[in-house]
């Protein structure tokens, strides 16, 4: 029997344009954006189908953007599974890279939609006010062995703040600190072995100590909103231990500003769990290539269609007996 994971991508993945056609065509995700604009106050959907580009690309407005085009999806996706008779899949798991993590907890009903856009349009000020006046970058390390990362952040480390921020697929890492350390450590990665190291062109060092005065910040924020218990496990950025209660989603919604996200150890808990199909809940592939890195012998499918007049890939249509809803992780 299939058992499914929903996984939820974060920043990066966000173009202009995406959930416009999915709206036109969805009357439920055309729901999901309208609720997104009235607990904002403000049309982020107008900016999500339109751009401008730089604008929708600001921390604090790609990060409700797309929580809103994700959440679409999910409800255009149950809209038309009910629509052709199938049993909407219960989700094992609901995992969220990063920021993705909100649209996760949407999801598994542990946030409302109207608070997860706010929380998010708080959570991207909060990171770019951290960020000011702190000389802070990010690179990405492709083709380093990973048994060689201890030496990597040991040596780079030692010339500043430095750190993995992202763990997304054998060989492939993304580190974050100082601006200084991280120039040191892309170099001293390619002495490694590494194949690339590349400077991204961000202004913030995400997941890092850097980030400590969000993390401080999102804290109070967060105290102030309810967090219902997940009806769907979900699984922590840094460690992937579960989180099965409200006050734990909480905490990592703080602690995961400050630490990495080790997507390698999510995909690998989740099979070692019994997932043996992931589906990319949102715009974009990124998740899906990483993830299928990750788990090959695993299916990994992506709903956002390019071919699709809508966009929309509707998965298990064609096999609606070979899915079944999955108990959840005791």
């Amino acid at each position: 029997m299939t058992s499914i994971a929903f996984i939820f991508p974060g920043q990066g993945s966000q173009s202009v344009g995406m959930g416009r056609e999915l709206a036109a065509a969805s009357p439920a995700a055309a729901a999901v954006f309208a609720k997104a604009d009235a607990a904002l106050g403000e049309p982020i959907s107008e900016l999500a189908w339109n751009g401008p580009e730089d604008a929708l690309n600001l921390t604090e407005n790609a990060q409700p953007a797309l929580l809103a085009t994700s959440i679409a999806y999910l409800a255009a996706l149950r809209e038309r599974w009910a629509a052709a008779g199938i049993a909407a899949p219960e989700p094992r798991f609901a995992a969220g890279h990063s920021m993705g993590q909100y649209s996760a907890m949407v999801a598994a009903g542990v946030l409302s939609l109207a608070d997860g856009v706010r929380l998010v349009r708080a959570r991207g000020g909060q990171m770019q006010a951290s960020g000011e006046g702190r000389d802070g970058a990010m690179a990405a390390i492709i083709g380093l062995d990973d048994s060689a990362l201890p030496e990597l952040i040991s040596r780079a480390g030692a010339t500043g703040t430095f750190g993995v921020a992202n763990r997304n697929a054998p060989g492939q890492v993304v580190v974050s600190g100082e601006r200084a350390a991280i120039e040191v450590g892309a170099e001293i990665a390619k002495a490694l072995g590494a194949k690339r190291a590349i400077i991204l062109p961000v202004s913030v060092a995400a997941h890092s100590p850097l980030m400590a005065d969000a993390a401080a910040g999102m804290r109070g924020v967060l105290a102030a909103v309810p967090f219902a218990d997940p009806t769907t496990t979900l699984l922590a950025n840094a460690d992937a231990r579960p989180l099965r209660s409200g006050d734990a989603c909480r905490a990592e919604l703080v602690d995961h500003l400050t630490t990495g996200v080790d997507w390698v150890r999510a995909v690998e808990t989740m099979v070692a769990a019994g997932v043996d199909t992931f589906v990319e809940i949102g715009p974009g592939r990124v998740l899906t290539g990483l993830t299928k890195r990750i788990a090959t012998d695993a299916t990994v499918l992506a709903v956002d269609d390019p071919s699709a007049p809508d966009r929309l890939a509707l998965p298990f249509a064609a096999d609606p007996a070979g899915v079944a809803p999955s108990p959840g992780v005791a």
